[in-house]
């Protein structure tokens, strides 16, 4: 059996990019939940209402609310942006080592959707046609030529 690309591989592949973008888009979505507890956080540390009270929590509280909430936002459109770059990447059969990352990732972190997904592309990135795909893209090692 050669290692040529089938139909089937370059189709497959078509669609689990198409998934990573869909993913990446709703776990950028579910990363912005916490926008509420940011501006919480941001009103805790700043309003001279909340901290005036004698039963409000210290200026402290605030900003940790907000440091946390930022953080978590942060790392969930990081995380988006990865998955979709991911998908790009198997568009282009390129960065194989970044898409099987970005798969045990999604199917670690992602639960259900991101594990179906996750599961699907490593059992395709397995195939010795695909992997055949992703050897042609990439570069070989870097050379100096001495003059």
């Amino acid at each position: 059996m050669t290692d040529e690309p089938r139909p089937e591989d370059l189709q497959h592949l078509q669609l689990l990019s198409a998934f990573h973008y869909v993913v990446g888009g709703l776990i950028c979505l579910a990363a912005c939940f916490p926008v509420f507890h940011l501006g919480m956080g941001i009103w805790m540390a700043v309003s001279k209402e909340a901290v005036g009270k004698a039963d409000a929590p210290p200026a402290f509280v605030g900003v940790i609310l907000a440091a946390l909430s930022g953080a978590v936002i942060a790392a969930g459109w990081a995380l988006g942006a990865c998955v979709m770059l991911a998908g790009r990447c198997l568009t282009q059969h390129r960065k194989f080592m970044f898409c099987m990352v970005m798969a045990g990732l999604q199917a670690v972190l992602c639960v259900p959707f991101g594990t179906v997904l996750g599961v699907f592309t490593i059992l395709v990135l397995q195939r010795p046609t695909v992997q055949a795909l992703f050897a042609d893209r990439r570069r070989g090692p870097l050379t100096v030529k001495s003059r």
